[in-house]
This record gives C-alpha cells, sequence and structure tokens, in this order.
C-alpha cells in the first residue's frame, strides 16, 4: 500500500491503533458496551498494560510495526500512529471500567487514574514510533466537559513532548470560543463543520491545522450517510472560487471560510478512510479499491497540479500499470483469457497447465486416477500462483468423500472451504472473517463450482451433470452486537496458491479465466 501511495506522492499514512465503532455506544447497556467489539492493535508485553490488548492475533508486534515504518519510510511515506483517547476509548474502559464515564467509549479525565494510565501506554509505544508528530484522537467528547478535556489534551502534549520529543495532534473538536484553551503546540486535524471552523476558529487563533474535511471522508463498502470511494467530480471541480481542489480548501461551497493556498498554517490534506461497520466490513483490498480510481487525481491537485478531468481519464490505465513495487489488483499474467487450466490428465508430480502460461503445479503426496486429482490425508498441489483480482472466473468439478469441512483452495488474501468449523455451508475466508452461502456441497456427487469475482461481488454458480445451474453471492453482514445493519457485496480475491489440503474427496478440470461469466 505504501508503494503505491508513494507514487502518487502521499507522504503520510495515518493508522489508527485503537479505536471502537462508531460512536454510538449510548445506544446500549453498560453489559452489552462491555462486549462491543473494540481493539488495541499494538502487542507488547509489558505488564503494566496486561489484558489491554486481547487480540493478538490482530495486532502489531514491535517487529512487525517497526518493518511497516521503515519499509514505507523507504518509499517516502511516514506512518502516522493513532492512540484513541478520552473518546473513541471503548477498549481502554473494557481493560479499566473505572476509568469511563457513563457513555464507555468515553473516558472520566478527573478519575485519578485516567491520565496515568494514558500516560503508561503512551510510556510503552513512544519508542515504537518512527513518525516526528503522534495523534492523540481526542474527538468526539463530552461538550458540557470542555475544561476536563483541554486539560486532559495539554498534560498529553507536555508529556510526549518531554518524553520523546514528538509533537502531537489531535482531531478538531472544541474551539477557543467554547472555553478550550487547547496549546497551539498541538496541531488539529480538521474533519467536519459541526466541528469546527478551521479557518475561522483554528488558523486565526495561531493554530497549524491539517484539512481531512469530510468532502473526501469515505466509508469501507457502506454508509447511511458516507461513500465507499472518492469523489472524482470534487477533486476537479471542488474549489468554491472556481477550479480543482487544493488542501486548502476546507469548504468546497464557501470560499470566505477557506485560507489563501500558501497559509502556513495549512499542513496539508489527507482523505480519510473508515471501517465504521464492524470488523468484517471489508476485505484489506478492498480498502484499497476506496483509492484506487481517484487517489492520483486527488494527488495532483493537493500538491497545485493542473491535470483536466478528461486529461486524467485518458491516462489513468499507464500510470497506474507503472506503479512499481505492488500488485494490489492481483493482476495475473496470461497470453489470453484463459490464465491456468489443470487437466489432471497424467499421474505425474508435475500438474500440466493447458492454458499455455505455464503455470505448472506440483503434487504433494495426492495420486491422479481418470483425470481426477484424488485428495485425502492433507495432500495438496502447489501452484506458483497467489490470487487473482477483479475479474475472474474460477471454474472446477468437485466431488467430496467427507461431510468434514476441508480447504478446496487457499492463497495469500483468501480461502475457499467446503464448510467452517461446525457447518457445511461452503465459506470464503478473507482478513480472517468467513463470509458463508446458504448452500453445502452434496456428498459423493460430483458438482461444477464457478467462484466467480465480478467487480466488487463475489458470487457462486453450482450445477450437477444435466441440471440447471444456481447462482449465489458472498454477502458481508454489516453490524455490531449481533444486530444487522445491512447486507453488501463482498469482493475477494479468488485463492490460487494452494488446492485441496484438509478436503477428502475428487477434483478434477480447474480452470482460472481473467473473466466474470
Amino acid at each position: 500500500m505504501c508503494a503505491f501511495l508513494s507514487f502518487f506522492k502521499q507522504n503520510a499514512f495515518h493508522v489508527h491503533l485503537s479505536d471502537n465503532l462508531y460512536n454510538n455506544v449510548d445506544q446500549y447497556s453498560a453489559q452489552q458496551s462491555m462486549d462491543l467489539y473494540a481493539a488495541f492493535r499494538l502487542w507488547s508485553d509489558d505488564p503494566a498494560l496486561a489484558g489491554l490488548n486481547k487480540r493478538a492475533n490482530e495486532s502489531y508486534t514491535k517487529e512487525q510495526f517497526d518493518n511497516i515504518q521503515q519499509q514505507c519510510a523507504r518509499r517516502g511515506v511516514t506512518i502516522i500512529p493513532e492512540i484513541e483517547a478520552p473518546g473513541h476509548a471503548l477498549v481502554i474502559s473494557q481493560w479499566r471500567p473505572e476509568l469511563a464515564l457513563d457513555d464507555l467509549s468515553m473516558l472520566n479525565i478527573t478519575h485519578p487514574n485516567t491520565i496515568p494510565t494514558i500516560k503508561s501506554i503512551w510510556k510503552t509505544f513512544l519508542p515504537w514510533f518512527h513518525s516526528k508528530t503522534v495523534h492523540i484522537g481526542a474527538d468526539e467528547y463530552d461538550k458540557d466537559l470542555v475544561a476536563d478535556y483541554t486539560s486532559f489534551v495539554n498534560t498529553m502534549q507536555d508529556y510526549i513532548f518531554k518524553e520523546s520529543g514528538k509533537s502531537m495532534r489531535i482531531w478538531g473538536t472544541f474551539i477557543p470560543s467554547q472555553g478550550a484553551n487547547v496549546s497551539t503546540d498541538v496541531s488539529i486535524q480538521h474533519w467536519e463543520f459541526f466541528e469546527d471552523n478551521p479557518y475561522f476558529d483554528y488558523i486565526q487563533n495561531g493554530y497549524n491545522v491539517l484539512n481531512s474535511d469530510d468532502a473526501f471522508y469515505i466509508v469501507g463498502k457502506w454508509s447511511g450517510s458516507y461513500p465507499s470511494t472518492l469523489n472524482k467530480t470534487r477533486v476537479f471541480h471542488g474549489n468554491p472560487a472556481g477550479g480543482a481542489y487544493a488542501p486548502n480548501i476546507f469548504d468546497t461551497k464557501n470560499s470566505t471560510n477557506n485560507p489563501p493556498r500558501n497559509d502556513p498554517h495549512v499542513l496539508g490534506h489527507i482523505a480519510a478512510l473508515w471501517n465504521d461497520y464492524g470488523p468484517n466490513s471489508t476485505t484489506v483490498l478492498e480498502t484499497y479499491y476506496s483509492w484506487r480510481d481517484t487517489l492520483p487525481a486527488l494527488a495532483d491537485k493537493q500538491w497545485g497540479g493542473s491535470i483536466l478531468e478528461d486529461e486524467y481519464d485518458a491516462i489513468f490505465d499507464k500510470i497506474h500499470a507503472a506503479i512499481p513495487g505492488q500488485n494490489l489488483d492481483r493482476q495475473v499474467k496470461s497470453h489470453t483469457d484463459t490464465i491456468l487450466h489443470y487437466k489432471f490428465d497424467k499421474d505425474t508430480e508435475t500438474v500440466i497447465d493447458h492454458s499455455g502460461n505455464g503455470y505448472d503445479g506440483i503434487i504433494r503426496g495426492c495420486h491422479v486416477q481418470n483425470s481426477t486429482l484424488v485428495l485425502s490425508n492433507g495432500c495438496y498441489v502447489d501452484t506458483p500462483l497467489g490470487s487473482k483480482g477483479r475479474d475472474y472466473t474460477l471454474s472446477f468439478w468437485v466431488n467430496p468423500a467427507s461431510q468434514t469441512p476441508g480447504t478446496l483452495f487457499t492463497g495469500p488474501d483468501s480461502t475457499l472451504l467446503s464448510g467452517n468449523g461446525s457447518i457445511s455451508n461452503v465459506t470464503l475466508i478473507s482478513g480472517g472473517n468467513p463470509y458463508s452461502l446458504n448452500y453445502s456441497l452434496p456428498l459423493d456427487t460430483w458438482t461444477q463450482v464457478n467462484l466467480i469475482g465480478k467487480g466488487n461481488q463475489t458470487l457462486l454458480r453450482v450445477s450437477d451433470s444435466g441440471a440447471e445451474s444456481t447462482s449465489m453471492e458472498f454477502l458481508a453482514r454489516l453490524g455490531i452486537n449481533g444486530e444487522s445493519q445491512v447486507w453488501a457485496p463482498i469482493g475477494i480475491e479468488a485463492p490460487l496458491a494452494r488446492i485441496g489440503e484438509g478436503f477428502n474427496g475428487m477434483m478434477r478440470e480447474v480452470v482460472l479465466r481473467g473473466s466474470a461469466d
């Protein structure tokens, strides 16, 4: 991702390392709130933080986070870390309930152990961070507690600077006219005009402001109020005084709310992508598709470029194809639409690829009989491929010999299973999240299966010999606490690295095509 960002001159990647879902904890009882999904993303064995992070397999170790920061820095991209408090702090309240207000997503700043606890978190993790600026969040807090809020922010500013020499940033929340007296050494990240007017409330009071106005606020997959992709029209026509967008344009409708283009208090612009509706709302690569088609245009305007919309549309495919050091589209080179074709026509260790692309596989412990791959006892086939991104059709015939769920195909981005745990429903797993169909493969029966990636949709079409085909769609159920807000499409890459590990049965005629049938 940093290679992609770097190519389009993005030099900061702001990463949330703690948070909870959208700020509606007040809808739930205290016990329900304690059970809501909230997460802390750094894993430390520091005894002072024991119990803060309950999700080791969803977290970064120091070694991993060092590697991320180093790899991104080599591409000119700085990771800006954010640890949220005193709002959006449900993960801390779940760890230390005595520190919370009645709304458990907010910390009680006046509790004698609150600030020492937050300091202990930062003391552990400040040495992990390579950036010169760190972010403490500090948004969407109780409007009746402005004085406590100000004291918290200024205390943390002093502590972080003395402890590390780093600068501190917060989200725009309370303004001087509301009684806030936050130090001007703290930079402000503006995101919404109902919180502040960045020009009049902050810049004219001596604050440095980073522009993240919700003109480019996007939410992965679905939201009741925000789009899931960047707004290209706003990029090219977002200046209310005429012309394209720029970092000094906080208000795309009223130019009097915008400082001059060269105002030194404007630190730049970051477009924010959020995941508001649950940990299964997006796959890793779906977040990339929220940026893919429009971020290059936005980058041109962030840096004062003059490309026009029709010129951009004409050149986009060429510049996208030139991005080095990444393959986020998960493209696979092929001479024709048929990328891979395994007929299993010889009982040899090598599985010949009849597509003409030479993607031969290696059989690991299985045998072939009558053009059929016999899978049992954990055997599998290795392929030289990993994943295939949008669009694709992965077609195969399968005959399960056991009701025990097994792996049909697996790759670095996803896994296709004949069942999941105690259920026999066909399931795709991506990002650790299962997406199951209301369908099970019939036992001891040959079924033709087509896994289809079509844009942001993932489909399964099945048929047995002579029967009509049935199509189904993998969907994400978005919601929290067992409540469903909406079913939404999910775009999952085809898994191709390995065939059949843990599956008992037979398979034949595996074909991957680069189009969605």
